[in-house]
């Protein structure tokens, strides 16, 4: 999700540009310390003065005045970054485990940032990470090297023209909810987000992307880039969500009542879920409803997907398989008898040697 660390670099712009990183404390992490060590990353941005912070997709970086490599983030589902005395910034999953105790459990590193004045003293922000999915590293160049030069296209920073946008999606075969999961198509969607553009088009989850039709990617488009923009203005805040997003109603799965919302007409739906790409994806069924090639003739046929093609490769060697047996059935002295195979086998051996 974009906003999140939308709102991380936003916070670290307010405390720390301009200033200097005095020093650092950091927490030995082979996983979360990608490529690095904990010493390496400490040793090389402390003494060097802050001069902005950018996010693209579900990273943001840290550039930094001096000689040296730039710390590119990314929280993954449980990280955080927190300012001592200031409101967490995490997703909503993760809001159980939000705590005021200092240094926060789970953290990675602390940075100790030189305040200004006449009062001497440190702000201090940290990077904690309770299931180790998020990733340190340090890079020369951010926008050209891995992880971002991997990535695909920011729906806020580089949205791609409609054209474009369609050519890419007519292209595809996969679900268009896990097409919006996959990072190196757009940058930054998470499940939510996802699900909720999905929502807000009109659009089911496992609708393939070659079977939409202009209307459809149209929509798809605005909404990509609409509830990106709406999500990253809100500062990362749910509480600020619009109150007709599915986002503000998807919460009751697994409870025994029947989750449900109302329509901006004051219709009553029901939201369910499946599993679309290997993520739980909610969805509301009378509004997206699932359209096929068969039923929408303005999209064009395609060739095979890479499923039907397995499915034919295997249908194709059972029938060999099935054919070879019969023609064996046939021949003179055939036996099914095992013993008889054994012994087939066994001069087969011999000969051979």
């Amino acid at each position: 999700m974009p906003e999140l660390p939308e709102r991380a670099a936003a916070l670290l712009r307010q405390h720390t540009v301009g200033k200097t990183i005095h020093h650092v404390d950091t927490f030995e992490d082979k996983l979360v310390f990608s490529g690095i060590t904990h010493d390496d990353f400490a040793h090389e941005i402390t003494g060097r003065v802050v001069e902005n912070a950018t996010r693209y997709g579900k990273c943001f970086y840290i550039q930094l005045r001096g000689k040296g490599r730039t710390p590119v983030l990314h929280f993954g589902m449980t990280g955080m970054l927190q300012v001592k005395g200031h409101a967490t910034v995490q997703y909503k999953s993760s809001a159980a485990g939000s705590s005021d105790v200092w240094p926060p459990r789970f953290v990675k590193f602390i940075l100790y940032i030189q305040d200004e004045g006449p009062v001497p003293g440190f702000t201090e922000i940290a990077f904690s990470d309770a299931r180790r999915l998020g990733r340190i590293r340090l890079v020369k160049f951010p926008l050209d090297e891995p992880p971002i030069s991997e990535l695909g296209f920011d729906p806020i920073l580089s949205m791609p023209s409609l054209d474009d946008f369609h050519a890419s999606l007519s292209k595809r075969t996969c679900p268009i909810k896990a097409l919006l999961l996959d990072q190196s198509f757009s940058a930054g969607i998470g499940n939510y987000l996802a699900d909720e553009i999905l929502y807000q088009a009109g659009v089911h989850p496992e609708q393939r992307c070659n079977t939409l039709d202009s209307n459809q990617v149209i929509a798809l488009r605005h909404h990509m880039s609409d509830v990106c923009h709406t999500a990253v203005e809100a500062n990362a805040d749910d509480n600020k969500y619009p109150e007709h997003w599915l986002f503000k109603h998807r919460w009751g799965k697994g409870k025994n009542t029947k989750t449900t919302m109302k329509l901006p007409s004051g219709e009553p739906v029901v939201i369910k879920w499946i599993t679309v790409g290997g993520r739980t994806s909610a969805y509301v069924p009378d509004v997206q409803k699932l359209i096929s090639r068969r039923n929408n003739p303005d999209v064009p046929e395609v060739g095979p997907t890479v499923g039907d093609h397995e499915a034919v490769v295997a249908q194709r060697r059972s029938q060999r398989r099935h054919e070879s047996r019969s023609s064996l059935s046939m021949q003179p002295g055939y036996s099914k008898s095992p013993s008889v195979a054994s012994l087939r086998r066994s001069n087969r051996i011999r000969g051979g040697a």
